[in-house]
């Protein structure tokens, strides 16, 4: 009689958790690249894990400071460098001396030391370039995540947390890897430092233009990236039209640049905002 009754209480089903083990990070990984929607969807009814933007930002940080290593490590690009941010330190001592609060010999003894400091750069430099990169990839990620978790809760009425946005968000880093590797390639090929494939850094458009902000759109892998975004962020907050999320990503990463190459370009102290 026991043996019966236990024979016919429901066992518990192990195929969720068969499931996870089977899809691991490096499926992830390579549905990023193959099938978005079908991994994200997966992964929603799984659950994200802390890995799945942890391990992407951890790799294009890596990335990031090899690649300025490598870009500073060229003769010919590290001079671009140093001769661009001559010119605009120039320019603002060049207002200084007008206004009377530097005169001519200070602002060309002031020059020459600065220019021996970048010439001779250093560890120190790499040192300070790692961290600055380190906290700068962080910071920006979590306010992003940050905004397109409450745009995709209260805008678009997702249901969804804030762990599946940093997955949603996390994952697609890996086409940043990839944009990093051809921007060192462009770099060394043309010997000229620059943050990004756009059309407006591969030309070289001046970024007080207003056609830099146009041409820095056009940027193959930056569309590439946040259609990936919009489509996981669809499926982590269980919405079956990605339409409204393609066009709320698209629509702040328009809007915000616009906003942002706007101040930089209109307030002398906000330049450091399009570096």
């Amino acid at each position: 009689m026991d043996e019966k009754q236990d024979n016919q209480i429901p066992k518990m089903s192990s195929v969720p958790e068969e499931e996870e083990m089977e899809f691991n990070h490096t499926d992830k990984l390579v549905g990023v690249f193959s099938e978005p929607a079908v991994t994200f969807e997966k992964l929603k009814k799984i659950g994200p894990k802390t890995s799945d933007w942890l391990i992407p930002i951890f790799i294009v940080i890596v990335a990031a400071i090899f690649s300025n290593v490598i870009m500073m490590s060229n003769p010919a690009i590290k001079l671009s460098i140093v001769e661009k941010q001559m010119a605009q330190i120039e320019k603002n001592f060049n207002q200084a001396v007008q206004s009377g609060r530097m005169t001519e010999v200070q602002k060309e003894e002031q020059l020459e030391q600065i220019r021996e400091r970048m010439e001779k750069g250093g560890s120190m430099a790499i040192v300070f370039t790692a961290i600055s990169i380190l906290f700068i990839t962080f910071i920006t990620f979590f306010i992003v995540a940050g905004v397109y978790f409450l745009v995709s809760k209260l805008l678009l009425k997702g249901d969804g947390t804030f762990k599946d946005t940093m997955s949603a968000y996390g994952l697609p880093y890996y086409i940043l890897v990839i944009q990093i590797i051809v921007m060192v390639i462009i770099a060394l090929v043309t010997n000229k430092f620059i943050t990004s494939t756009s059309l407006a850094a591969i030309l070289n458009i001046e970024k007080s233009k207003f056609l830099y902000f146009l041409l820095s759109r056009v940027d193959i892998f930056s569309i590439w990236f946040y259609s990936v975004v919009s489509i996981a962020l669809a499926k982590m907050f269980n919405s079956e039209k990605a339409g409204k999320y393609f066009a709320t990503i698209f629509g702040l990463w328009i809007g915000v640049g616009f906003i942002i190459w706007w101040l930089a370009a209109n307030i002398p102290f906000l330049s450091f905002l399009q570096q």
